[in-house]
Parts: structure tokens; sequence; C-alpha cells
């Protein structure tokens, strides 16, 4: 009896061939239609030489035949990526790095005949320490007659972002939940500032691309007149653009926090030793999720332990810093992620099934939560019922740090809004939290008056 496999919810676009799951397992599958663009994708050595380099997801062949389907031609198995994430979770200069990665995509696949036909950051993940090309599909034959297909999604999707925050120097993340099939040109084109004209490669791809497009003309109408030449000058004035732009170091509330905190005398080494020395009594802990990072400080503790963590924080100059960090350290088992906690990434596309929220994707053995409890229960407004409900859904251990309402920090708070906050005390934050999670052990933090919980959820 055969086994027909389902398509995975975000795979349904590409007749090439599709994404599935079996026990737990993500495979691909490629169509017979695509099997002359494959088999001279992995014969011209295009295939090795981009997952040599990293560039793209490596996979192996598997001869199991899951589906009786008739349009099957092969299936693969992709090397596993172990947190999915999204574009508008991500910071300025990882987007940044994504628009780069396509790009080298597209120079070093042209030598071997190939050409990309996808140029969307959803076939971009983090993966290791660094972005990776995960869709084997997305590369076809080259036919240097015609230009490339994707220079539209790209500009769309990766350079009109950047360029909007470049522009008004500030990170614009959320605008890809908008317009998730990327920024349209013409609205591109309205919302960048009249200098930015001045710059001939902006002029070029947003200005009169979007002039071309609104008309209704193709660059595709003479083919004959498109060169290899000229599609490697294309990408190299992307590349030229790209490189350029940049987001300026932000501060905020929360860029300078270990700065003030290491001023509390001993609290970060206390912090991290009570911390260190709980982790390591979870000697079988794979995965953590720091929300709440800021800049990664204490995602390093499970890190160093070989534990893939999610630092996470809705800061976007405080990921982007630790982005930059990361690039620079090789570190493997750190994840930035921007998420704001109050409102974390909804489920989006089609069906609302396309791309997962976040708590439909996070589901870790083990979560910190430092510093932060305080900025959702006072800042946001947020019961502290409902907040021992939220981390129970995500965590199977929990490290929490309690800071009562006579913290500095707090009384800050407190000064522009009422204090409406008579709830928010140690007890009842124990009353809640006990409901749901048992308290292994809690430890004051020497001369802070604040309070670290290790919890195991009932």
């Amino acid at each position: 009896m055969s086994i027909i496999v389902a398509k995975h919810l975000s795979s349904y676009r590409d007749p090439s061939g599709f994404i599935f799951e079996k026990e737990g397992t993500i495979y691909r599958q490629v169509n017979k239609i695509f099997r002359e663009h494959f088999d001279h994708f992995i014969n011209s050595g295009c295939y090795r030489e981009l997952t040599q380099k990293g560039l793209l997801v490596s996979h192996e062949v598997v001869h199991e035949n899951f589906d009786d389907s008739e349009v099957r031609y092969c299936t693969l198995k992709p090397e596993k990526i172990n947190f999915i994430s999204y574009p508008y979770e991500w910071s300025f200069d990882m987007l940044k790095d994504a628009a780069l990665l396509t790009l080298q995509l597209v120079r070093e696949s042209i030598p071997f005949g190939i050409i990309l036909k996808d140029a969307t950051p959803y076939n971009i993940q983090w993966h290791e320490g660094r972005l990776i090309f995960i869709d084997t599909l997305s590369f076809e034959k080259y036919d240097e007659t015609k230009p490339w297909i994707a220079y539209r999604q790209f500009c769309e999707c990766l350079l009109g972002p950047l360029l909007l925050m470049h522009y008004n120097k500030s990170p614009l993340h959320e605008l890809s939940l908008s317009y998730p099939d990327g920024i349209p040109l013409t609205v591109t084109k309205k919302l960048l500032p009249a200098k930015s004209r001045l710059s001939l490669h902006t002029f070029l791809h947003i200005f009169l691309h979007a002039g071309v497009s609104a008309k209704g003309q193709h660059t595709n109408k003479n083919e004959s007149s498109f060169s290899k030449q000229k599609l490697l000058n294309l990408i190299s004035s992307l590349e030229t653009l790209v490189k350029k732009l940049n987001l300026p170091q932000q501060t905020s509330t929360w860029s300078g926090y270990y700065g003030e905190a290491s001023q509390r005398i001993n609290y970060l080494d206390e912090k991290k030793k009570i911390i260190g020395r709980w982790i390591e009594r979870l000697p079988g802990c794979k995965t953590c999720a720091d929300l709440g990072a800021n800049e990664g400080a204490f995602s390093q503790l499970p890190a160093v332990l070989n534990i893939r963590t999610i630092a996470a924080d809705f800061d976007p100059g405080c990921i982007n810093s630790l982005y930059i960090q990361l690039k620079k350290s090789g570190e493997k088992n750190i994840q930035p992620l921007i998420l704001d906690l109050a409102n974390p990434s909804p489920a989006t596309g089609f069906n609302n099934e396309e791309r997962k929220s976040f708590l439909q994707r996070m589901d870790s053995e083990l979560v910190l939560a430092l510093a932060l409890i305080h900025h959702l229960a006072i800042g946001k407004n947020v019961p502290l019922d409902m907040i021992a409900n939220f981390f129970s859904r995500i965590s199977q251990h929990l490290i929490i740090e309690f800071i009562p309402k006579e913290d500095e920090k707090i009384q800050l708070m407190l000064k522009s809004r009422k204090d409406i906050f008579d709830q928010y005390n140690e007890k009842n934050f124990e009353q809640y939290f006990t409901r749901l999670f048992t308290i292994e052990s809690k430890e004051p933090i020497e001369g802070s008056g604040r309070i670290l919980y290790f919890m195991k959820r009932r």
C-alpha cells in the first residue's frame, strides 16, 4: 500500500516540486517536469560548488518511494534546519547579508550554465552560525538571451526594504508582514526621499525600474539583446548598491543595559554564576530560548555547552549588534531574532497556514526570561497569570528573574504612568507560576533585591 504524502502548507507555488514531512523528517520531492534542470544542476558541478562553499543546504537522495504519483522524479532529504525564521524577524544587517547571498548565488551559478529563478528571502535561513539558501529547486538552466527572471522580486523583497531603512535611518522590518511578497516598486519609489534619486544605482533599480514596470514594458521584449555580460553587470550594480547601505547604530532604552547593569556591584557576575550552575543541571538539554536577550550576554551560557539558543529581543538595534558579533566570532549555537513578546509573530500566508506563528514554531527545552517580566507586566499591562501561561506553552524548564516594584528600573517606568499594578509582587508571581511550574531552585541576586527562579513545567 503506497503512502500518499501531503505537501507542506507553504510549498504549493512551484510545479517543479514540493516539501513534505514524514515522521518528523522533512523531504523535498522533485517532479519530472523539472528533471532536465535538476540533472544539469547536479551534473554540472554547481550543486557541489555551492554546498562546499556553505552557500546552499546539502541533501541526500532518498530511493524510497513515499508516493505513487506519476509526476515524481526523485526525493531529497535536505540537511535539517533547526528553527525557521522569517524576514520580519531579522535585523538590518541580516537582511543585507541575505541580499548579498542571493546575488552571490547568481554570480557563482552562471559559469555552470545555471541561473537562480527566485530571489525571495524566505528561501534563506539561519544555519550553523550563518545564512544559507535552502531551496534546491530554485536553480534552473541559464538561457543567455533572457534577463534575470527574479530581478524584480529581488528589488521588491530585498533591495527596497534595505533602501527604505537606509534612507529613513530606522528599522522597518515589520514592513515584511504587510508586504510578504515584497514592497511594490511604486510604493518604495514614493516612500524614498528625493535625494535617493542622486544615487545612480538606486535610480536605475527602483525609480527607472518602477517606471518601466508601470508602463507595461518588459526587459525581455528583445531577448537577443540581453547577454551574459549584461547580467553580470546587473549583478555587480546591485552588489555595489547593497554594500553601501547601512543603518546607523541607534541608542535605545535597552542598548546600554549591560553597561548600566555592570554598575550594580557583582550583579552580572553573580547572575551568570547562578544561571550557569542551573543550566549544568540539564545535561541532556539541546535547545534554549533567551527571551529578552538584549545583546546576548546570557545567551552565551547555554551556547558554550553546545545548546542551540535563540536570542530574541524586541529591540532591533540590540539584535543587529548581536548579529554582527556572531559573524565576527563564528559562534554557531546562537540564532538572533527580533521578537516583541507582547505581539509575537503571527501565522501568515494563504489560509494563515503558510508560515507558522512564533508560538507554533517555539517549543524549547529551556527558556531564559531575565530582567523581562516587569516589561510585560508593567510595561505592557500583561497580567501575571497570562505571563505564566505563555511561558508554560513554550518551555519545559524556565529560568526567570523577578524584579520587585521597588527596583529603580521599575520606579523609572512608573514615573510616566499611573501605578495600577497592585497585583505585581513576589507572592502573586509565585502563586500564578506554581500553578503551571514547580520551583526547583530560588536564589536572590546578592545586593540587587532581584530573585532568580529555576522552574520545571508540571
